[in-house]
C-alpha cells in the first residue's frame, strides 16, 4: 500500500488502526501478536462486536516510527484470517 499520509503525519507519533473482522476466539490476541511483531510494547485494545455478534471491530493505537511502519501494518493486519478491512 503506498501511503499519502506521510504528508499529514510527523514520526514518531501514535496511530490508531481499526480492524473489521468477522467474530471468532482469539482475534484479539492475533491482532496485538502481529503488531508486537513490527512495534514492540504494550497494547490495549479495544474490541466491539456488532448487535447480531456476527462482526467485532478493534481499535488499537500503535506507537509509530515511520510510514513504512504504517503500511506493513495496515497490510499484515489485513492478513489476518476473518479480517475483512483495516482503517
Amino acid at each position: 500500500m503506498k501511503s499519502n499520509l506521510i504528508s499529514f503525519l510527523k514520526f514518531p507519533t501514535l496511530f490508531t488502526y481499526k480492524i473489521i473482522a468477522l467474530s471468532c476466539p482469539g482475534l484479539v490476541e492475533k491482532i496485538v501478536k502481529v503488531v508486537q511483531m513490527y512495534a514492540p510494547g504494550e497494547y490495549d485494545p479495544e474490541l466491539k462486536t456488532s448487535q447480531k455478534g456476527k462482526y467485532s471491530s478493534v481499535s488499537i493505537t500503535v506507537a509509530v516510527t515511520h510510514i513504512k511502519q504504517v503500511d506493513t501494518l495496515y497490510d499484515k493486519l489485513g492478513n489476518i484470517e476473518k479480517v475483512l478491512m483495516v482503517l
